[in-house]
């Protein structure tokens, strides 16, 4: 069980990564266009202002402790999601001879980092049912 230093570090935390994230699919939507996948039904576009909607609402339900339980276990759901598209991205990454082995290995590292955001989701929805 985190301390609750750390809880609070963890929700301000995942609560800042969401409303970026999501804000930026506002912002600057043709950086998520190409990594949507081509099985989703529709256009890129749809689901990435889709997308950088669900993140808004989500940082909003976890900045709010009378909904901050259903936003913890929202942003895990999110985080899950999400991964197919960080799948493709991490996909063309590597087959681009344009992008560097950095921006290769960053993409490639974001892979197995869903799984602390999501256990850190999860992690927050229990403490906030208490």
């Amino acid at each position: 069980m985190p301390s609750r230093r750390r809880a609070r570090a963890l929700l301000i935390a995942l609560t800042a990564l969401l409303a970026t994230s999501g804000t930026v699919h506002f912002a600057r939507p043709q950086t998520f266009d190409p990594i949507v996948p081509d099985a989703l039904p529709g256009e890129a576009r749809t689901w990435t202002l889709l997308s950088g909607a669900a993140e808004l609402t989500t940082a909003a339900a976890l900045a709010l402790p009378a909904t901050r339980r259903a936003g913890g276990g929202l942003a895990a759901l999110l985080f899950v999601a999400v991964f197919p598209a960080n799948v493709t991205m991490a996909a063309q990454y590597l087959r681009s001879p344009r992008k560097s082995r950095t921006a290769k290995a960053v993409a490639l590292v974001r892979l197995p980092l869903q799984v602390p955001l999501v256990l850190g989701a999860l992690a927050i929805r229990r403490a906030a049912s208490r």
